[in-house]
């Protein structure tokens, strides 16, 4: 990806249109982004990736904050940014959401929306591809093969950032890898193992569940046959009796500690099939002991019922003899009976014939006594009779006209009725409603006041959150702080101590050089030439004091003493360095405040929250009555409307039903005749067409029976000699009533019957065989004798019962228990798989999370992730190799961290020249600056790889050159000059003097009371 062109307009600290031609700038390779300290020299690189991202690095991110505010009030802020990728050409055009002024806008502004336009080059013309920033947003993606963050750190590259990622822990560079490799995946990995080891694991707890489940059944199957606890020996419910101390709660529940659930199984089953052959073999015995004893007094309650049948019919044949004389006499009393009986139907129609004409006769005289009573002509009814019925057709003709008038009658009272519950439910709901309005009035102006202060519950309770924190990070502040003295005061000290010595070790070094000098001055001769000037003249040769061995070994000593405690002094330093960073970490987090003002805060900040929380709860409560009131309203509301509608139609059938009922009343009214009603005149009409009815009905009746009279005299006279009766009242003398008839019929069929069931009752065997038993001397048994017999097989019946109910339990105990024990191997076999599979799972998921066997406690993310550094810390080294002239190199380490804590992320330096490796918090500024360039260009290589194999044409370095020397710089120099090849392009951003000395293609930024300017310019090289 290499950048051509950038234009800004009202943006940041730019406020009129800014052009940078960066192919210009590119043709060295190397150029030069300066200007004073707040021009904008990072404002451009903020540009660049708003043109490509939409947003700007860091904590700049806020959009609306873009807009330069030296701009004019109506320029619209923009970025053009021209750039070329993947053998493309785009151009991206990017506005920032802006407030316009507006004569109409509230407050006179108009929020005008963020803008973007995306164009590529084709065939030598831009064609538009998009402006919509989603669709923009995903086109750049693709193409460049970055996201933000990846763009910033290999494009843009920040070296206080990557200082403190030279010197931060092991956890805060797993955030910024992780973030930059995008190795979420492997944690994702980590939870899924988790995740199945845990359903691994829950599934073998429930086949070991299970597996009790059946374990306590077959213990349960076993108490129930009272099987020993230990399966050793087997004994039934009689060895609980009250000589043995053992009982139901002693026997077994579950397999004995070590004991194999399967031999357990196994033990109890057999004793169970052991059980259950003896009450089997028990049950048997009683049975056919029962059948017995029932057989027994069976054969002896026959014997008893036929000599007790035998008595009694011998008793019924004494009786059936002394009723033989009433028999005959009843038999000839109702042979008279039936002759007369014959003759009854003339006699009964003669008396009845008498009856019926003395009953016209009264009838028909009582009849013309009401006429006469009743005002009407007795002498002709049957006139009188056709103008009652012609009366009575008129009205009932009209009695349905009479019965509609009734009803409309009802229904015009129930419309009534319902028109005034119409009424009523109207003005009740009108009140109602009234009431629920004032009562929603009431809860909105309670609501009001709370919610803003539920509005603010989030950022309160983050506020009293961070006012907690900020009294912890004070007392840890104060805590470091002291410990900070402490080991500054033992490193000044430890410091001082070498000086002394390393002072010590340089005076014998003198001293042994000095001596050398006297050691070679003896071994000179006179005309002899010296080994270091050629002299033959010695004048003046030097004294040698000691002896050169003696001195090379105190210097020795001397030397030893000083490494030492330079090394000490070297580790106090570490920790002071170690010290001071977290201290200023503590200080950049507050931990400089006042004790007393944070617990101030921390108390005003919780007890603001609890105010919110309180009003967020009562607001809540109060949201909920005002819905549910709002909601009755609506229900309310709906019923006034309905009882209104209501109303008004039963007030309209009111008015209809009166209208009708008043037509039929005036038409009905002249044939009432003085009565109140249509029926109750006809009744009165129909009372009197009843009376000539019946006075005409009765005259003719009386001529009718005086006929039929006549007529039965006539045939009786006829019949009477040949019955054998004189006269009419002999016949009626031998008439018996009918209840005495049948009284005889029955008595002399009773005797019939009698006679005729006691032959056949001697002539059965029981009787036969009774009166054989009796006549040779074989009696039943006497009752107590009998009832003996019953309890005696009534009690061997219940224990044979009793005995084949405990056979039935035990052998369904030894069912369950065989079903069990086959459940258990089955299910035991099946849970193998998952157990092994459980145990592998857990395993894995311990391992890759960092814990279990995993020694270095290094999780699967953090494995991956060290792969990664591993190969920046190698790209890295081989920049910082030509930085430090050839005296460190970077190295990724995986040593065990100290208490247990994860491994796998440290960073150390190698120092070649002494061949010792130390902690990169030991580097010096300038040291520390070329290291984590390194980095950052290693980290950059790496990523870049990672993204696919972008190309990176165009680099930004920013800032960090002045804490180098004139040597270390000119290896930086050299080392970054090494980043042109294959035509990459690199801009520092740096106000270092010898900067713009060394490099002539300059990009400055001039800044100014009205706003920032850039200018291309040439320096002339020194």
């Amino acid at each position: 990806m290499r950048i051509h062109r950038l234009d800004i307009e009202a943006f940041g600290p730019f406020a009129t249109p800014q052009h940078i031609d960066f192919d210009q700038l590119s043709a060295q390779g190397l150029f030069l982004l300066n200007g004073a300290t707040g021009a904008g020299k990072t404002s451009i690189l903020d540009a660049i990736c708003f043109a490509l991202y939409g947003s700007v690095p860091g904590a700049r991110q806020e959009s609306k904050r873009l807009r330069s505010d030296h701009a004019a009030p109506s320029a619209e802020p923009r970025v053009v940014c021209e750039f070329s990728a993947r053998g493309r050409r785009f151009e991206v055009t990017r506005s920032p959401a802006w407030d316009r002024p507006s004569a109409r806008g509230r407050n006179g502004f108009t929020t005008q929306q963020a803008k973007t336009l995306l164009r590529e080059r084709v065939g030598g013309s831009w064609e538009e591809k998009s402006s919509r920033n989603d669709e923009v947003g995903a086109e750049l993606s693709d193409v460049l093969g970055m996201d933000r963050d990846q763009f910033t750190r290999v494009v843009m590259l920040p070296q206080g950032d990557f200082a403190a990622f030279l010197r931060s822990k092991a956890s805060d560079r797993l955030d910024l890898l992780q973030k930059l490799f995008g190795t979420h995946r492997f944690e994702a990995v980590e939870r899924q193992l988790a995740q199945q080891a845990a359903v691994a694991a829950r599934a073998v707890q429930e086949n070991s569940a299970e597996l009790k489940v059946l374990l306590d059944k077959v213990a349960s199957e076993s108490r129930q046959l009272g099987l020993h606890p230990d399966g050793s020996e087997d004994f039934g419910p009689g060895d609980f009796g009250s000589g043995d101390s053992r009982t139901a709660g002693d026997t077994a529940d579950a397999p004995a500690a070590g004991q194999e659930p399967e031999a357990w199984l196994a033990g109890v089953e057999a004793q169970a099939n052991k059980e259950w052959e003896r009450r089997r073999d028990e049950a048997a015995e009683a049975e056919s002991m029962a059948a017995r004893l029932a057989e027994n007094f069976q054969a002896a309650q026959e014997k008893s019922i036929r000599h007790g049948r035998l008595g009694a019919a011998m008793q019924r044949r004494v009786l059936l003899e002394l009723a033989a004389p009433r028999a005959l006499e009843n038999k000839e009393t109702l042979g008279k009976h039936r002759r007369a009986a014959v003759l009854s139907g003339q006699l009964q129609a003669v008396d009845s014939a008498v009856r019926k004409v003395q009953d016209a006769a009264a009838l028909a005289s009582n009849l013309r006594e009401k006429l006469v009573s009743a005002g009407m002509n007795a002498e002709d009814p049957a006139a009188l009779l056709e103008g009652v019925k012609a009366s009575c057709a008129v009205l009932e003709a009209r009695l349905p006209d009479e019965q509609r008038m009734d009803g409309i009658a009802a229904r015009l009272a129930a419309k009534r009725d319902e028109l005034a519950e119409h009424q009523a439910a109207a003005q009740a709901a009108g009140t109602a409603l009234e009431q629920l309005r004032d009562d929603v009035a009431t809860v909105e102006s309670q609501i009001e006041p709370l919610e803003p202060l539920a509005e603010q519950l989030a950022e309160l309770e983050r506020d009293a959150a961070a006012a907690v924190e900020l009294v912890g990070i004070v007392a840890r502040h104060s805590a470091a702080a002291d410990g900070l003295d402490e080991i500054t005061s033992k490193h000044l000290h430890a410091r001082s101590a070498s000086q002394d010595l390393r002072q010590r070790w340089l005076d014998i070094r003198e001293l042994r050089l000095a001596n050398a000098a006297g050691e070679l001055a003896a071994s000179l001769e006179n005309g002899k030439p010296c080994a270091v000037c050629g002299s033959e003249d010695h004048p003046h040769p030097a004294a040698a004091v000691r002896s050169a061995l003696s001195l090379a070994q105190e210097e020795e000593e001397a030397k030893e003493r000083f490494d030492v405690s330079e090394e000490a002094a070297g580790l106090l330093a570490g920790q002071v360095s170690s010290a001071a960073q977290v201290l200023a970490g503590l200080v950049a987090q507050g931990g400089s405040t006042d004790a007393a003002e944070a617990d101030s805060k921390r108390a005003s900040a919780q007890a603001a929250a609890s105010v919110a929380r309180k009003a967020a709860g009562s607001l809540e409560k109060l949201r909920v009555e005002h819905d549910a009131l709002t909601q009755r309203i609506v229900r309310v509301q709906e019923e006034l409307t309905g009882s209104v509608s209501a109303e008004a139609q039963a007030s309209s059938a009111v008015l209809l039903l009166q209208e009708q009922y008043v037509s039929l009343e005036a038409d009905l009214a002249g044939l009432r005749g003085g009565f109140t009603s249509l029926r109750e005149r006809l009744e009165a009409l129909s009372a009197e067409r009843a009376l000539l009815q019946a006075a005409t009905d009765a005259g003719q009746q009386l001529e009718v029976a005086g006929q039929a009279r006549d007529d039965a005299v006539a045939s009786l006279g006829k019949v009477l000699p040949e019955s054998g009766f004189e006269s009419a009242e002999e016949a009626r003398g031998e008439i018996l009533p009918p209840a005495d008839v049948v009284g005889l019929e029955k008595d002399l069929a009773d005797f019939d019957a009698e006679s005729s069931r006691l032959d056949e009752l001697f002539a059965s065997e029981d009787l036969v065989l009774a009166a054989k038993e009796a006549s040779i001397g074989e009696m039943p048994l006497l009752e107590a004798e009998l009832a003996e017999a019953k309890l005696a097989a009534a009690g061997a019946t219940d224990s044979a019962r009793a005995a084949s109910l405990q056979s039935g339990l035990a052998a369904n105990s030894v069912e369950a228990i065989a079903r069990c024990r086959k459940e258990y191997q089955d299910l035991a076999a099946a849970g193998m798989e998952p157990r092994n599979k459980a145990r592998l799972l857990a395993d894995l998921a311990d391992t890759a999370r960092g814990s279990g066997e995993n020694s270095y406690r290094m999780s699967l993310n953090t494995y991956v992730l060290a792969a990664r550094l591993e190969q920046v810390a190698i790209a890295a080294s081989e920049r910082l190799v030509a930085m430090s002239d050839g005296r460190y190199t970077l190295q990724h380490t995986d040593a065990k961290a100290a208490r247990g804590a994860k491994s796998g992320l440290g960073l150390e330096v190698v120092d070649e020249w002494t061949g010792q490796r130390r902690d990169t918090s030991t580097l010096s500024g300038g040291e520390s600056f070329m290291a984590s360039l390194s980095l950052a260009l290693g980290l950059a290589d790496v990523v870049q790889q990672e993204a696919g194999g972008v190309d990176i044409e165009t680099l930004f370095v920013d800032e960090g050159f002045g804490s180098l020397d004139e040597q270390a710089l000119e290896q930086v120099m050299d080392a970054l000059e090494g980043l042109r090849d294959g035509g990459r392009v690199v801009g520092l951003v740096s106000h270092v003097g010898e900067m713009k000395q060394r490099i002539t293609s300059q990009l400055q930024v001039v800044k100014g009371r009205h706003g920032s300017n850039v200018r291309i310019a040439e320096a002339v090289p020194v």
